[in-house]
């Protein structure tokens, strides 16, 4: 009989592997989790119920996020306790070279062009207009900016415009025709 070859052994990882900056950044996202949580469910109670044109009780405006609120509020408590459980006291070092790293830029660029969309473009802007230079920008971005190796700038911004055309038109028809939502 011969011998089959067996598989190698792949090592699962442990709590003991964790990275220590890791669970620094989960201490201070399941805080900021609990806050946010928090602060959404008191806005949630704090809604308007509507009695008054005898709306039925399960269907209150702030019914849905203040659930969310409390299972956002729930993640955050077991991510803070799961990272206290496994933080070690000189931890704290390691959680600057996490917050400076380059998917953590990454991450702020995506909030950044996020906030400046919805809170800048989005009312200033027709709909499609703000949708338009919202996914140019972004392809632009994480494709000549961002990306390793960088990408050549003609050829990546003949795909950004098309790519942003297409998506304008097909979100603005869609929420206008489909979803009958009358668009700033």
């Amino acid at each position: 009989m011969t011998d089959l070859p067996q598989s190698p052994q792949v090592p699962t990882p442990t709590d003991d592997d964790a990275n220590p900056a890791m669970i620094k950044a989960d201490l201070l996202a399941g805080l900021i989790f609990i806050v946010l949580g928090v602060a959404v469910f008191y806005g949630a109670w704090t809604m308007d119920r509507l009695e008054v044109r005898r709306i039925q009780p399960l269907t209150i405006p702030g019914l849905v996020p203040g659930m969310l609120s409390l299972a956002l509020t729930v993640c955050g408590v077991v991510l803070t306790l799961r990272s206290l459980r496994q933080s070690m006291p000189g931890d704290w070092q390691f959680l600057g070279q996490a917050i400076l790293s380059g998917a953590t830029g990454r991450a702020m660029v995506v909030m950044a062009l996020a906030l400046v969309y919805t809170l800048g473009l989005v009312g200033t802007l027709p709909f499609w207009a703000a949708t338009f230079l919202f996914v140019f920008a972004f392809i632009m971005v994480f494709e000549c900016w961002l990306a390793e190796p960088r990408k050549p700038i003609l050829p990546s911004l003949l795909w950004a415009l098309g790519i942003a055309v297409v998506t304008s038109a097909t979100v603005t028809l869609v929420f206008e025709r489909v979803f009958l939502v009358r668009l700033p």
